[in-house]
């Protein structure tokens, strides 16, 4: 089946089911940034295989909406699709709700699965529409299920424990932890069906979704008892033995029946359960399951406790970190030599450097799929090379790597941006522009409770003096061998929430500059937040960043002439470190290749 095919299939069931529009969102029924295969439904349905985006169906048109990263590939993959490319963010494009608010007329009614709907979406979905007269109907079984005669199958990756050595906690002392938030908030259970958080809170991993070790199941945590509903398939003799006195476990699709029974129960008093839901990541079907349960909507405690890193994964992180600027050397120096012989691509460079990671101890898989764009691919925020894309790497013009791996002390998240041949003038500058940003943003310290909505600006500056700006934010959480993007703080203009930094918090700093159908820029490290302890005194405690990313950045792609003296400084320090912690883990040959791509500018 064509897009064109499975659209106008996908509108037949819904002129069956009596609703005039459908939406198809990109998440699961866990609100999964990143999707197992099987739940893979938008992607299937529209072709565009980003990992954000949205489709809303009616009878006459259909959009995808997507944001900055994403617009350049959604062009290319949209054409002849017959939807429409929805620019999120850009000037005069109404959001999807407001889209459907103005299509559909009153009496109206949008469909969607309760399972991928969030319960924070749902209110959206609802109030913005019940105003003009358009209902919003849950409808039970997902329309595109009933299309997608290939569909895959579930994972059925074993489920296997994430030990003390790594995670530096016990579950038994995360449980706890959990139960004393849940005491302060007077709830008497907490539901989650974050992937992410559950297996943080069990020390469990798998294989569910790519190269995001989680496992498919659902959580219930009372004052005494824990509840994991998992595929018992999955769990070998060790995991049950781990989990033993920890939790119960219960079959996955037995979830639905004690929820309804967990939204009937009664405390002693007679009262109804008071359970904590967190809206963005419990779906509107979880809710309604709770039915009779008084709901308590707020973020789950997991989110904060999981965000500040213990000092066993802060070494992890570290070590791990030791072993990829190791692999990415080995990369950096491959590429130089192989591009001239003119027989590498984008795919095949990409390949290669997971050749270089699986070499590594403790490798598990990469933490997202590899960004690999040359040239024009290069400005493609979100670039994925397929068959039909992926081009030749020639000895000339500049290419970009986004790329990294999840070993079992630390998952790693890495960008560099290399020339293949002498460097435009232009392209210096920009590059020098976004590791002036990098840079700025580094080496400057700030107080405890600031966010990075506050100092995210700092990585901008150096690209305004030039006129230039980036769509994405500056910067995500990184979780530790689990999700390359964990909450709650992050570097962006978007942050609403404000969230504080604090120390053992790990964040990406990436700022970058794109110029379409020519190349793409981006720098991009990994930081720890840490004590300041030159700057803090008794009456303010300040903070800074400390890079645990390690590898080199191309003096190359450097115009000197623009840089401060201390920005200088800060690059050759950093050089200094990365020859110093890479060298005891490579070969006399590698190890004078990095003496040259780390010598003083």
């Amino acid at each position: 089946m064509t897009t064109r095919d499975k659209i106008a299939a996908l509108r037949a069931l819904m002129r069956q089911e009596k609703i005039d529009a459908y939406y198809v969102p990109s998440v699961d029924p866990h609100q999964s940034e990143y999707v197992p295969a099987c739940w893979q439904r938008r992607a299937w349905l529209s072709g565009f295989t980003g990992s954000v985006a949205d489709v809303l169906v009616t009878a006459r048109a259909a959009g995808l909406w997507t944001d900055t990263r994403y617009w350049l590939q959604a062009q290319m993959q949209l054409q002849g699709s017959g939807i429409a490319l929805m620019k999120l963010g850009a000037p005069g494009t109404p959001s999807l709700v407001e889209w459907a608010g103005r299509t559909l007329k009153k009496g109206q009614v949008l469909g969607v699965d309760p399972q991928v709907m969030s319960m924070s979406a749902a209110d959206d979905f609802e109030r913005a529409l019940g105003e003009k007269g358009i209902e919003v109907r849950y409808v039970p079984r997902n329309l595109v299920d009933r299309l997608w005669a290939d569909r895959p199958a579930p994972s059925a990756a074993s489920v296997r424990l994430h030990g003390p050595q790594y995670a530096g906690e016990k579950a038994a002392s995360k449980f706890a932890r959990v139960r004393a938030a849940m005491k302060d908030q007077d709830v008497d259970a907490h539901v989650l069906g974050a992937l992410d958080a559950i297996a943080w809170l069990c020390n469990i991993r798998s294989r569910d979704i790519e190269s995001t070790p989680v496992v498919i199941s659902y959580l219930v945590v009372t004052g005494r008892e824990a509840v994991l509903y998992v595929d018992e398939g999955k769990l070998n003799d060790a995991a049950r033995r781990g989990l033993k006195g920890i939790v119960k476990i219960r079959p996955y699709g037995k979830v639905a029946t004690d929820l309804r029974a967990l939204g009937r129960r009664r405390t002693a008093g007679k009262r109804r359960l008071r359970v904590l839901v967190d809206p963005a990541t419990t779906s509107r079907w979880v809710a309604d399951l709770l039915g009779g349960a008084l709901l308590i909507r707020g973020a789950t405690p997991v989110t904060d406790l999981r965000a500040i890193k213990n000092p066993v994964q802060i070494r992890g992180i570290a070590a791990a970190h030791v072993r990829d600027g190791a692999a990415m050397v080995k990369f950096l120096r491959w590429l130089e030599k192989a591009v001239p012989r003119g027989d590498q691509t984008e795919i095949s460079a990409s390949d290669r450097l997971r050749a270089f990671r699986e070499e590594q101890p403790l490798f598990q898989d990469l933490s997202f799929s590899t960004i690999s764009g040359y040239a024009a691919h290069g400005a493609i925020v979100h670039y994925s090379a397929t068959p039909g894309t992926n081009a030749k790497l020639k000895p000339k013009g500049v290419y970009l790597i986004d790329s990294g791996a999840q070993y079992l002390d630390g998952t790693t998240d890495i960008t560099r941006t290399v020339a293949l041949g002498p460097p435009t003038p232009r392209a210096k500058r920009m590059f020098t522009r976004v590791l002036q940003g990098n840079i700025n943003l580094t080496r400057t310290p700030f107080p405890r409770g600031m966010s990075g909505q506050r100092l995210e600006i700092l990585a901008r500056q150096p690209l305004m003096l030039d006129g230039a700006n980036y769509g994405h934010g500056t910067g995500h959480g990184v979780g530790h061998y689990l999700g390359v993007h964990e909450g709650p703080m992050g570097l962006t203009p978007r942050d609403v929430k404000n969230v504080p930094l604090l120390p053992g918090q790990l964040l990406s700093i990436e700022p970058g500059h794109y110029e379409a159908g020519k190349f793409g820029i981006r720098i991009e490290n990994l930081c720890f937040v840490e004590r300041d302890e030159k700057l803090s005194t008794p009456e303010q405690e300040w903070l800074r960043w400390r890079p645990v990313t390690l590898c080199p950045i191309d003096r190359r792609m450097i115009d000197k002439s623009l840089m401060t003296r201390d920005e200088i400084a800060w690059l050759n320090d950093y050089h200094k470190r990365v020859l110093k912690e890479l060298s005891p883990l490579l070969d006399r040959d590698h190890r004078e290749w990095l003496k040259k791509a780390t010598r003083p500018l």
